[in-house]
């Protein structure tokens, strides 16, 4: 198809076509001026692509961030969990690559472990390519040029539709006059990053390549007591081709290819705290980890040690080719964007946080393919009326092979002793099936997961430029998604045989009703179809020549999707299929905004404020909907995020640059009455719990309950964040060798936030900030050298909480990076 579509733009272009009229161009990146900040850099204004042409960031009507290349190597964020530090409106969650959340004042994805049946709502474009991966957001970001975080939903500019924002990664293009860059970085924890890329003409003025790699390491930051080594490492490899073609002056075909593998030892989450839940005690973590003389290696997690008895892996494979085709007709231009890609994912992971063999084995390997194709023609130039019109279609594969065994420690964590008094063992009897290792000991879940995935839109916006200085602009995307699936759970016990967990044989044996109470197979079909329409329309008005003013309001649609985890089983031990589909979430978005800059572009203010409803948003819900235990994949009824955001540079003198930016954001459930218990609230009676009961009792000896959590804060969001810094250069000569030195500062600050679906008082992560330094020489002659001190004052904070499964009370956690320190080298020719 993209051959094709290539040879037929050529052909056009072979016929003749009226000469380009000119458009904006990016001005070549000034090492001085990028600081990554919304000022405009000192050879002109910041050039974006945001609106599918090009554009002074300033004039584009979308709260926007735009972060240049020279800042992310400055700064060390050469990922998405690295670029939050930057900016204080997004979040990234992560316990692997897989299991990973960008949000965006919010929302984007439920908090918790992933489900390939729906969608992110916070689209990841790399050179116009759509990646529906979010682990590619934990590969390192190679020659990048710049990166643009849109704000608010996205639909009627970009192939897929996004109902929080977008990530548009821009890499440097192939070019025709030679040239090359290196970055060598070293510091403790052995971190070693080299970064190289060179460019240059193979065919005169006429054809272009680009090659670039990127390599880091760095041992983790976790002792593991007991397999030895470090937990939480670092070791990526990736490399990137491009080849541009200009057979004509109207016409430019480049074709891009990339390839990634990491294969760290990731990722730990280790002992943080215990808390009471209404379990009986004998059933808590205290109890439980005494009857096996168990204690952790330390209960202070910034000591970082651990204790996980199974070995960690986080191997992954992402790459693909697309090709990408411009073709100018004068009046618009044509732009094919045609990809493959594929993500391959093998992982080893310790489920239950500990050194004792509860789940010994907890792995879901992937393999995933997609192809998509956009077709878009947007006009060029400022006419009375501009355009953006497209047509998309993309289509994914999944195959997942899921592995769970259960461990000798099992019986007596996951299933119920009997009634007190309890014996020397623990157990109300000597025969209790939790006191009998053999009942769970091997235990097996192997899940074989299937998921297709085909979407298509037409999509398109135009600009109507009443007069001058006012605009309004109105887009509107029709939309259809189709998803099929298909789980299946075959369940072995430790002996080998085949687990039938049939009513008559759970009322038989108590063994069989205790074994299924942990891992019952199941199998069945979902699948979804639906078509939506959603739309836009921004009214701008040019208050002044520095002064931009807009309001929107935006109707969006995230796609419904599939369980694809397990379902809820009903008395039969069949699966409950109305639970199968998810529903999709309708956004109504409102926002208000503010572009200024004063005293001859020095300062710079963009002020944005927002508010956005969300009907049947998509989260984890418990038993309520369907009276039966299990947490699965539903809806809350209504959420609402609201907020204003600030973004500010200034640059008094010529030698100084300063920024702050800050966001205030007030997330909560509307109204989510059957959200899971937090921890404090789960695991005993209903009147324990002070809730009514959605299930009489289950063999594990839980009284299920669905917690009320409406009006209280989403997960994962900090009311207030902000991020500031600043840079300070002075002229010198190093030999015959002008240029000047600089101190760099960077920091961020986040408030308390939760860490829990529901909150609970064990996960709330205490607010905290992050300080680092950089002090350098940046050559004219285009080498830079600068030392680095990255949480100068060695933070301890948590990036984020778990609970253990079971609802022992044992509390988990991810440290973030203690301080770190190095060095860093880069030279352009």
């Amino acid at each position: 198809m993209a051959l094709s579509l290539a040879l037929i733009l050529a052909q056009v272009a072979a016929q003749g076509s009226p000469p380009p009229e000119p458009v904006v161009q990016a001005p070549e990146e000034d090492a001085r001026a990028d600081t990554g900040r919304l000022a405009p850099a000192a050879t002109g204004e910041i050039v974006v692509t945001a609106r599918r042409r090009a554009e002074t960031v300033q004039q584009v009507p979308i709260a926007m961030s735009v972060i240049g290349g020279t800042t992310l190597a400055d700064t060390g964020a050469y990922n998405v969990n690295r670029l939050t530090q930057l900016q204080p409106t997004l979040q990234f969650y992560s316990t692997n690559p897989r299991n990973s959340a960008a949000n965006i004042r919010g929302l984007g994805a439920p908090f918790g472990l992933t489900n390939d049946g729906i969608e992110q709502g916070v689209g990841i474009y790399v050179d116009g390519v759509y990646y529906s991966r979010i682990a590619s957001a934990t590969f390192d970001f190679t020659d990048t040029e710049r990166i643009e975080i849109l704000r608010g939903p996205q639909g009627t500019l970009y192939g897929k539709n996004t109902t929080a924002g977008a990530i548009n990664i821009t890499t440097r293009k192939p070019s025709f006059t030679p040239e090359a860059r290196v970055e060598l970085t070293t510091g403790n924890y052995d971190f070693i990053q080299a970064k190289a890329s060179a460019s240059g003409p193979l065919v005169g003025d006429t054809l272009a390549a680009r090659i670039s790699a990127s390599v880091t390491s760095r041992r983790g930051t976790i002792r593991n007591t007991v397999l030895g080594g470090y937990a939480n490492a670092q070791d990526n490899q990736s490399v990137r081709g491009q080849l541009l073609w200009k057979p004509a002056a109207n016409l430019d075909i480049t074709l891009y290819g990339d390839y990634g593998h990491q294969n760290p030892d990731c990722c730990a989450q280790i002992y943080v705290r215990t808390g009471t839940t209404q379990r009986p005690l004998a059933r808590q973590y205290a109890a439980l980890a005494g009857a096996f003389g168990y204690r952790a290696p330390s209960t202070d997690a910034f000591d970082r040690l651990t204790d996980l008895d199974t070995p960690l892996r986080a191997r992954q494979e992402l790459g693909g080719v697309s090709l990408v085709g411009n073709l100018d007709l004068g009046a618009a231009t044509l732009t094919s964007v045609s990809a493959w890609r594929f993500w391959n994912w093998d992982p080893s992971n310790d489920r239950d946080f500990t050194g004792l063999p509860i789940t010994t084995v907890s792995a879901n390997p992937s393999q995933q393919r997609q192809w998509s194709q956009e077709l878009r023609i947007a006009s060029n130039g400022k006419r009375a009326v501009d355009y953006v019109a497209g047509l998309f279609y993309f289509h994914q594969t999944i195959d997942t092979q899921g592995l769970q065994v259960q461990g000798p420690a099992a019986s007596r964590f996951l299933l119920n002793p009997g009634n007190p008094p309890f014996g020397s063992n623990g157990c109300a009897t000597a025969t209790a099936n939790a006191c009998n290792p053999a009942v769970l000991n091997g235990l097996t879940a192997r899940n074989t997961i299937g998921f297709s995935n085909t979407s298509a839109a037409v999509f398109g916006k135009l600009t109507w430029h009443l007069t001058d200085a006012l605009s309004i602009a109105p887009g509107v995307r029709v939309n259809y998604d189709k998803k099929t699936g298909d789980y299946v759970s075959v369940v072995t016990t430790g002996t080998g045989a085949l687990l039938n967990c049939s009513a008559a044989l759970q009322a038989a044996s108590s063994v069989t009703r205790d074994r299924c109470g942990v891992l019952a197979p199941q199998s069945y079909r979902p699948d979804f179809d639906d078509w939506n329409v959603s739309g836009d329309v921004t009214i701008a008005y040019d208050v002044a020549r520095d002064v931009h003013a807009y309001a929107t309001y935006a109707r969006s649609y995230k796609s419904g999707g599939i369980n694809l985890s397990g379902l809820p089983l009903d008395a039969n031990n069949n699966p409950i299929l109305a639970a199968a589909q998810v529903k999709p979430e309708r956004v109504n978005h409102y926002e208000l905004g503010v572009k200024t800059q004063w005293f001859d572009r020095r300062i710079t203010a963009n002020l944005a404020a927002f508010w956005t409803d969300i009907g049947d948003y998509q989260a984890t819900v418990t038993n309520g909907q369907l009276g039966v235990l299990r947490g699965y994949l539903a809806n809350a009824e209504a959420v609402r995020t609201r907020g204003i955001e600030l973004d500010t540079a200034f640059r008094p003198t010529e030698r100084l640059n300063l920024y702050a930016n800050a966001a205030y954001t007030d997330a909560k459930y509307v109204r989510f009455v059957d959200a899971p218990c937090p921890p404090e609230l789960a695991g005993g009676t209903a009147a324990a719990a002070g809730q009514s009961p959605s299930a009489p009792g289950t063999p594990g000896g839980i009284s299920p309950t669905a917690c009320d959590v409406s009006g209280q804060r989403l997960p994962g969001i900090s009311k207030w964040a902000f991020s500031y810094g600043a840079e300070y250069t002075l002229p010198a000569k190093i030999g015959t060798t002008d240029g000047n030195t600089y101190l760099g500062f960077d920091g961020s600050y986040r408030s308390r936030f939760s860490s829990n679906p529901s909150p609970s008082a064990y996960t709330y992560i205490d607010g905290y900030s992050i300080a680092n330094f950089r002090l350098g020489y940046r050559a004219d002659d285009g080498w830079n050298a600068f030392l680095w001190l990255r949480n100068a004052f060695d933070q301890n904070y948590y990036e984020l909480l778990a609970t253990q499964s079971g609802n022992t009370g044992l509390i988990v956690g991810q440290p973030g990076d203690p301080r770190t320190y190095g060095v860093t080298v880069s030279a352009s020719f």
